[in-house]
Formats: structure tokens, sequence, C-alpha cells
């Protein structure tokens, strides 16, 4: 029962995150040819379940800690932050760039989680370029085992 639903949460997850992301990706692509808009870049995502949270790792490489942003309104939590150049700044007109692949600019993920979370108690950690979310579910939303009484000895106990 516990895969089952776990499938089912993951895949309407990672749909919706493939809908905000598209819708996302265009604005990108259309303001390539715009130079005052910041040129935007969606770090990749493993998004899970476990028993009690769910995790959400990015990998950010060449991103500072203090540029990072993580907000949960509504059950979604949204990831966002900025990576500086990779290139460097200083004497452009010396600077020759055979390839230039690594992306910097502004960045945006969000994802949408059930409504059975404790936001409250929500952890992030940076370590080595990945930043780890950990969203814990509600107490009600934890699997537990309902014991089994004999009907008799329960109406002798309330007797």
């Amino acid at each position: 029962m516990f895969r089952t639903s776990l499938d089912t949460v993951l895949d309407r997850m990672l749909t919706a995150g493939r809908a905000m992301d598209a819708a996302v990706s265009q604005d990108a692509f259309e303001s390539l040819n715009t130079p005052s808009r910041p040129q935007l870049w969606l770090p990749p995502v493993d998004i899970y379940e476990t028993e009690s949270a769910f995790v959400v790792e990015a990998d950010l490489p060449g991103v500072h800690r203090e540029n990072v942003n993580i907000q949960f309104d509504r059950n979604a939590l949204t990831i966002t932050g900025t990576r500086g150049a990779t290139l460097p700044a200083k004497d452009q007109a010396q600077l020759r760039v055979f390839i230039a692949e690594r992306l910097s600019g502004t960045f945006s993920r969000s994802v949408r989680l059930p409504d059975h979370v404790d936001a409250e108690k929500i952890e992030a950690t940076f370590a080595d370029g990945v930043l780890s979310v950990t969203v814990p579910k509600a107490a009600g939303a934890l699997p537990r085992t309902i014991a089994i009484t004999d009907r008799e000895v329960q109406q002798k106990i309330q007797a």
C-alpha cells in the first residue's frame, strides 16, 4: 500500500513540476534575445518520499548559500536563487572563450506537496553543492497500527 501511494504522489508531483518548468523555460527562451533580463537555468532536482517526510534535493554547483531562498506557501515549496557569472569579468577584451556551457543567472524550481505536511518543521541543508530540503509529514498522515480489543473486555473496562 505504501509503495502505491508513493508512486501516485510522486507522479503527481513530477507532472506538476514538469508543467511549471515548461512554462518557465518558455519565458527563458523568449528572454534570451532581451539583454536586460538575466539568463535562467533550471538546476536538476530529485524528489522522493520516505515514511516520515518528502525530500527535495537540488544540484546547485557554484551557488553560494546566501544566494538561495526557500519558501513554502500553500503547499508549494519554491527554491530560487542566483548563480554568478562563471567566466572572469576582468579584461574581457583579452579573454578568448572556446566553450561556455555553464549557465549563470537566476533560477526557480517549485514543487507542490500534499496537504498533510508539517510546514513548521521543514529543514534545509547545503553541502558539496547539493541543497536538501526535508518536509516532514504531519503526525496524522503517518502510518500507525490500530490495536484490536475484545468487545467483552472493553465492556468490562467501561463498566
